[in-house]
């Protein structure tokens, strides 16, 4: 029986999980110190994830005009 190419599992194509599993819910709550040690592990309260996005750095002005200045200059042949 082969495998449906969208439950294939490709390197690299690890997103951002919207869900986290049990162990790692506790550990965060750990970190907020909203976790206690006899505390049962059923009915977690909801932890947020934090999803990062990477912002384009914008060329700083010095480096802009050299960079500005040099395109022109190889233009011309």
């Amino acid at each position: 029986m082969t495998m449906d190419k969208s439950l294939r599992v490709r390197k690299g194509a690890s997103n951002v999980r919207g869900v986290l599993t049990r162990a790692e819910r506790i550990a965060r709550l750990k970190e907020q110190d909203l976790w206690g040690d006899g505390r049962s592990p059923l009915g977690l309260p909801k932890v947020r994830v934090q999803k990062m996005s990477m912002k384009k750095k914008k060329p700083k002005k010095e480096e802009a005009e050299g960079a500005a200045a040099a395109k022109p200059a190889a233009k011309k042949k």
